[in-house]
């Protein structure tokens, strides 16, 4: 059982690194997060869009991902939702004083949990990554290999792990460009201004987008 080829693991590994060092919302999200909050804030951003892709690696092994891509309408319902979620996020940060940018440990880790649970929805109110599972994973099912939902559930988790080793130093990395300059009003406020533009130009985009 998984018994691959070494070109099978090699071609596969490099489309993983490729994929989690694409630009999206995932990272738009954990970087802005990291931004606005420190390394506490980005982690948390990060585990929740890891739990999110998670949720859409067991609805590609159970087939549930098939209905995402040959579903206009629902299709449509998830996109919008995500589109919808994306803006309010934007707006929400548009509307801020600057003042989630602190440097106060305490009131960091306060927001863990929410921005977890918004890390979660981001991932999985996004149809593109759900259609994107089920269009990659199965090129790497070998037959006799395994299971079918097996191969597919191997392979989703090990991009999960592979992100695992990516995105963490981009959150340190992001954490000490920015831990300086959070903690003044001015740069917090024009920092929360951006994070917002950049969450409805996402929203936008996502609204646009088609199957």
């Amino acid at each position: 059982m998984f018994d691959y080829s070494l070109l099978h693991w090699t071609t596969f590994f490099t489309a993983a690194v490729l994929l989690n060092l694409s630009p999206g919302p995932d990272i738009a999200f954990i970087m802005g997060q990291t931004v606005r909050g420190g390394r506490s804030s980005g982690f948390a951003a990060m585990f929740g869009i890891w739990t999110g892709a998670f949720g859409h690696v067991l609805m590609a092994a159970a087939g549930l991902s098939a209905i995402l891509a040959t579903s206009a309408v629902a299709f449509s319902v998830v996109k919008w939702a995500g589109a919808a979620y994306l803006i309010w996020l934007g707006i929400s940060a548009l509307r801020s004083d600057g003042g989630k940018f602190i440097s106060d440990d305490v009131k960091v880790s306060t927001q863990f949990f929410p921005i977890f649970r918004q890390g979660i929805w981001v991932a999985i109110l996004n149809p593109k990554v759900a259609i994107f599972f089920l269009a990659f994973l199965p090129q790497f099912v070998v037959a006799g290999a395994g299971p079918v939902w097996a191969q597919l559930f191997l392979h989703g988790c090990l991009i999960i792990i592979v992100a695992a080793f990516i995105e963490p130093p981009l959150v340190i990395a992001g954490e000490k460009l920015t831990g300086k300059l959070r903690g003044n009003p001015k740069i917090g406020l024009w920092m929360d201004r951006s994070l917002g533009a950049v969450f409805i130009a996402l929203g936008i985009r996502l609204a646009l987008e088609e199957r």
